[in-house]
């Protein structure tokens, strides 16, 4: 098998940095707008990773075509979407249906997580405290220092932060709006995905169907971008049953790559209009490698810390950062922008304020990259 695979992907044709670039941003709905509807995309798309409020909604501003922050809003206030925990251990919005199966598949993974806290976990009995955490949450919708505070009259002893984390690896706990709604505040309150939806999880599935769904929309990828997305481990299995009704190439460094036959890969020099991504974009995230949007040069340079920017990209790749100010939206380029990206820049600027913030007035400024 092993000479067979390496033969083949020697052989595999070779998809260049800005084929890749061009294919991703097609299935992330960057290169051109779709008409879908939120739901919709927020289902292509697998999720969207939203540690923060706002960044989902940008995030769907930056890929639709007559969005509008409700039109978010509203499927999280019917429960059509919701936050929770899922893949690599971080808050994603979902639709109801994934948030019922992806769960179940990223388990095993919050149950390894589970290892780290053991120390302050000594004596808790993990199934007794699922039990009694899920009667809490499902008697009324918690913030986690309640819950907390709670758990340690049972367990006096444990480590109270140990408590807590374990609680969300055990459960699938979700976020109880009026939390996510744009425009409104609350704390997080938590309850089991079951109790909120009204219906039972599903059994963890087998990871293949979900392999196509990521190569639909991240794709052509290898095993390992899959599991950087994921935050899973033993994928490959995976991709060997799905190798028949698969393609697979090579990117230039000769890493197999896998992808739909019929997905979209557009040519290396179709245009790509400027876009603008809130912190911490699926975009930037899905792949061990990122350089078919990052170029090497400027790896590293949207995050600081544990902090991710809101970024900007130009002709499909990273080319600087934003922030809104009070009375501005500010544009700085890592490079200088010719007249032509410049106008484009502040076109699309212009264009996403008046989705994200009818009403208010803000000038558009660029300056440039603060270390």
């Amino acid at each position: 098998m092993t000479k067979t695979k390496r033969t083949t992907t020697a052989s595999a044709p070779v998809l260049g940095t800005r084929a890749l670039n061009r294919a991703t941003l097609e299935r992330q709905l960057l290169l051109r707008r779709s008409p879908m509807s939120a739901t919709d995309a927020v289902a292509h798309l697998v999720g969207l990773q939203a540690q923060n409020v706002k960044p989902p909604y940008y995030a769907l501003a930056a890929r639709l075509d007559g969005f509008t922050p409700e039109a978010l809003s509203g499927p999280m206030a019917d429960r059509t979407v919701v936050r929770i925990v899922t893949l690599r251990s971080t808050i994603h919005s979902h639709t109801a249906d994934d948030c019922l199966t992806l769960r179940p598949l990223v388990q095993a993974a919050r149950d390894r997580e589970l290892h780290l806290f053991r120390s302050g976990l000594a004596g808790v009995d993990l199934d007794r405290l699922a039990v009694r955490a899920r009667g809490l949450v499902e008697e009324e919708p918690r913030t986690m220092k309640e819950l907390r505070e709670a758990l340690l009259e049972d367990w006096p002893d444990a480590d109270p932060q140990s408590l807590s984390v374990a609680a969300r690896c055990k459960l699938p706990l979700v976020q109880v709006t009026p939390r996510g709604l744009w425009g409104r505040s609350g704390q997080v309150r938590l309850t089991t995905a079951e109790h909120w939806l009204g219906r039972p999880a599903e059994q963890a599935p087998a990871p293949d169907d979900t392999v196509l769904r990521y190569l639909a929309a991240f794709g052509p990828a290898s095993v390992k971008d899959m599991q950087t997305w994921a935050g899973l481990t033993r994928l490959r299995d995976a991709f060997e049953r799905l190798r028949p009704r698969l393609v697979t190439y090579r990117d230039e460094n000769g890493t197999e790559l896998f992808d739909l036959p019929d997905a979209p890969r557009p040519d290396p020099d179709t245009p790509a209009p400027p876009r603008f991504l809130p912190e911490f974009d699926n975009l930037l995230l899905s792949h061990a490698d990122r350089s078919r949007v990052v170029p090497a040069e400027l790896k590293g340079r949207h995050w600081k810390g544990n902090i991710a920017y809101r970024t900007l990209l130009v002709d499909g790749f990273l080319a600087g950062l934003w922030r809104l100010d009070e009375d501005a939206l500010v544009v700085e380029p890592f490079g200088r922008l010719d007249k032509a990206a410049r106008e484009a820049v502040t076109a699309e600027a212009d264009r996403m304020l008046g989705v994200m913030h009818p009403g208010t007035a803000y000038d558009i400024r660029f300056g440039t990259v603060r270390d």
